[in-house]
């Protein structure tokens, strides 16, 4: 089959090709690294727990897009850690700075998830105890 460069830059064999690219990446985040790992399992425990205690419909939502947006950000961090990696060889003030802040970036949301998971399962927890 004979492509032009526009089939090439914009064709349908490339949009599909694309996601393997990115199920390269995903299964290269799970490989090498730990946070994704336990962002991962700690998210299915949640919808696990969603599932148990009968979430509502929004409360799904809310709760599937706090999880996914976790997994995204410690992607997007693997992916920053990496590019400073490969432009930086020795130690650097602002190498460091950028690897901190994208950690930063995924520890706010993560806190900000665990606040909105404790919102949304405390009370249902606590009607089950009590």
């Amino acid at each position: 089959m004979n492509m032009d460069s526009k089939e090439t830059k914009f064709g349908l064999f490339r949009f599909f090709k694309s996601f393997g690219y990115a199920a390269d990446g995903m299964k290269s985040v799970w490989r090498t690294e730990q946070n994704f790992r336990i962002h991962s399992c700690v998210g299915i425990v949640v919808f696990l727990l969603a599932y148990i205690l009968s979430v509502s419909v929004m409360e799904w939502i809310i709760l599937i897009i706090l999880v996914f947006t976790v997994l995204a950000l410690e992607t997007m961090n693997t992916a920053i850690e990496k590019a400073v990696d490969l432009s930086v060889k020795e130690f650097h003030p602002l190498a460091k700075a950028a690897k901190d802040l994208a950690s930063a970036a995924v520890l706010l949301f993560a806190i900000c998830t665990a606040i909105v998971g404790i919102i949304i399962f405390l009370p249902k927890l606590l009607d089950m105890i009590l």
